[in-house]
């Protein structure tokens, strides 16, 4: 990437929050390109004063940010604001991973002030809603994580938008035998979003259970800033009370991940729209790689994953739940599903591939 003597180009990794902070698409997609491109001088942000380990190792120069939990609260948006005025003039780049949320219009006219002549790179981790597109002004190449998205920027007046797909760390998620319980796991993932399928889940799980199959179901679904994620987590319980499952059980952000799911059987994500997630979410990627089967909705930003998953029509909770129950009950096609999404995500998300194209981006965009 660096012809000759010439000093290594220096990056501002912009994102809303430190990189040891919510675990999410934008800051693994960071991680993995500090970890990869070696020959690029990235400043980045990370949590004070108590740091996470697994940031400690990471090159580059770190930028503290005051905070007591890592998520991006306002004033952690706003000390990276503060940040991207000082730091954006003395670097060579600027490479934003930021979703598009309900405050991206008014930021996107901001940097795209404050940066000047100086090249940025957006990489979209999501859009939270197709209308703030219209609103919104480009940072400068964008890069989406599918082609359905790409197309929605590419309509929505953001001129050269590229595609390259997320990533997940193998050596981080190894493939892991299936639990050897009596009981079957169905883990339900996302968050507590109106159409992030939490309570189509329960009633896709109760058609299950009313079909025969004997499964413990678990749900880890994380909140949103201002959100009371007591009472939503109240409102699922008594629903899979309802439905006849008062063994469910509901968890809030879980810090091990890798473990809940090698003890899962079959991960179940059914939203009715993406919400902000990531068009391939993270959790969907990593369940793959540790060797558990998907049932899926059929939106159109996960169709880079339709030969490896099984899917359901959003909102079609009778379809979902014999799908659970027909997995459940032969273990020769739970093994074909789990060895085909391995091999699928090794293949189509390597680290390697995707820090490629990224160096290739960086090469075409700085002077």
């Amino acid at each position: 990437m660096i012809a000759g003597g010439r000093r290594r180009p220096r990056v501002l990794m912009l994102t809303s929050g430190p990189l040891d902070g919510h675990l999410g698409a934008d800051t693994d997609l960071a991680m993995v390109l500090l970890e990869h491109l070696d020959d690029v001088r990235y400043s980045w942000f990370r949590k004070w004063p108590r740091p996470d380990e697994r940031v400690r190792a990471l090159p580059g120069r770190p930028l503290p940010i005051a905070s007591r939990d890592g998520e991006p609260h306002l004033p952690e948006r706003l000390q990276a604001a503060a940040y991207a005025l000082a730091m954006t003039r003395r670097s060579d780049l600027v490479h934003a991973l930021i979703t598009i949320g309900p405050g991206f219009p008014a930021a996107s006219r901001a940097l795209s002030a404050l940066v000047g002549d100086r090249p940025v790179l957006h990489t979209v981790p999501g859009v939270m809603d197709p209308a703030l597109l219209r609103r919104s002004r480009p940072l400068g190449l964008t890069v989406a994580l599918s082609q359905t998205t790409a197309e929605a920027l590419r309509t929505a007046g953001f001129g050269d938008v590229r595609v390259v797909s997320p990533v997940i760390r193998m050596d981080r998620w190894p493939l892991v035998p299936r639990p050897s319980g009596d009981t079957p796991t169905i883990l339900v993932t996302g968050h507590h979003d109106p159409q992030g399928g939490s309570c189509e889940a329960v009633t896709a799980a109760a058609v299950a259970r009313r079909a025969g199959a004997r499964f413990k179901l678990v749900l880890a679904l994380r909140g949103r800033p201002g959100q009371d994620v007591r009472a939503l987590e109240g409102v699922l319980r008594a629903q899979a009370q309802r439905e006849g499952m008062p063994d469910t059980e509901v968890l809030g952000h879980v810090d091990d991940m890798p473990a809940l799911l090698a003890a899962a059987d079959i991960l179940l994500y059914v939203p009715q729209s993406t919400g902000g997630k990531a068009d391939v979410p993270l959790t969907v990627l990593q369940a793959l790689a540790t060797g558990r089967p998907v049932v899926l909705s059929e939106l159109p930003q996960f169709l880079p994953l339709r030969d490896v998953v099984l899917r359901a029509p959003p909102g079609d909770c009778g379809h979902t739940g014999n799908l659970l129950a027909d997995v459940l009950a032969r273990p020769r096609w739970w093994r074909s599903l789990a060895e085909r999404g391995r091999a699928a995500v090794e293949v189509r998300f390597a680290e390697a591939g995707f820090a490629s194209q990224y160096a290739r981006l960086y090469k075409e965009l700085l002077p």
